[in-house]
């Protein structure tokens, strides 16, 4: 999601998309298959994070995604064509991480170090809520890891984050993380897709659209510091902050609208 910074992870991952959903649907992973698997995983994440001291559910960086997330679920809902119903959920993590993502069904997951290190308003954290919940609503992770990756990737993505971060929060943590295939970046086309569909879902719901451009020009800025687990799995780039100026007037006319 932007210009690719360097990548810890030890191998690269091309998917042809066309079928995949296809696929994913007749090895049994279909949406309320993953939805659950998701769920699963959420519960047991949550209690690890709970039991090592690392589940934040009283800070002011809490409150704001909670608040952020409340705000922006009923027009998510009204988005939702999966034909299942999404059950969101959230998840803060103490961490300087710089991380976010939302699992099937509607698990979101943020990290304090996104919030924080970052300085985001709350408009940018609608960014992060908004291309995030997009993604799950679209169900890119079918199209981007398939059925089987969905399992036999956790181990794999495991070791590989290790060193990021991420294996301080249990195999629990991994193994959701898994099921959007964290560490594994999505296409230019989803990611294309997820930028939109973001822009206008904050829109709708009362956020400036203006924020996404400023929360990703501040992600620009980590480029090759390292550590930013997002931004490896979000890779950045000029053209992309481009084509959401484009969109822009669209989404601030919907924007207005909420002003009336």
């Amino acid at each position: 999601m932007i210009k690719k910074i360097k990548c810890s992870i030890a191998f690269s991952l091309t998917l042809g998309c066309v079928g995949c959903t296809t696929i994913a649907d007749m090895s049994g992973a279909d949406s309320a298959t993953l939805n659950a698997s998701s769920a699963q995983s959420f519960v047991k994440m949550t209690q690890e994070a709970q039991q090592k001291g690392i589940l934040d559910t009283s800070s002011n960086t809490y409150q704001r995604i909670y608040t952020v997330l409340q705000r922006m679920e009923p027009y998510a809902n009204q988005l939702n064509q999966t034909g299942q119903p999404f059950k969101w959920q959230l998840a803060v993590l103490k961490s300087d991480t710089l991380n976010a993502y939302v699992a099937p069904g509607g698990k979101v997951v943020f990290y304090t170090g996104i919030v924080n290190k970052l300085n985001l308003t709350d408009a940018e954290i609608a960014a992060v809520m908004g291309h995030e919940m997009t993604h799950a609503l679209e169900e890119h992770s079918k199209n981007k890891i398939g059925a089987d990756a969905l399992t036999n990737l956790a181990v794999n993505l495991g070791k590989s984050y290790a060193g990021q971060g991420l294996g301080q929060f249990g195999s629990a943590a991994l193994d959701l993380g898994s099921q959007v295939g964290v560490g594994l970046p999505y296409s230019r086309s989803l990611e294309t897709r997820a930028d939109y569909g973001g822009l206008m879902l904050m829109a709708k719901a009362g956020y400036n659209p203006q924020a996404a451009i400023t929360l990703w020009e501040k992600m620009n800025k980590l480029e090759g510091q390292g550590g930013a687990s997002f931004l490896s799995t979000h890779p950045s780039n000029m053209q992309r902050i481009e084509a959401m100026q484009r969109n822009l007037p669209i989404a601030m006319a919907l924007y207005n609208q909420t002003k009336h």
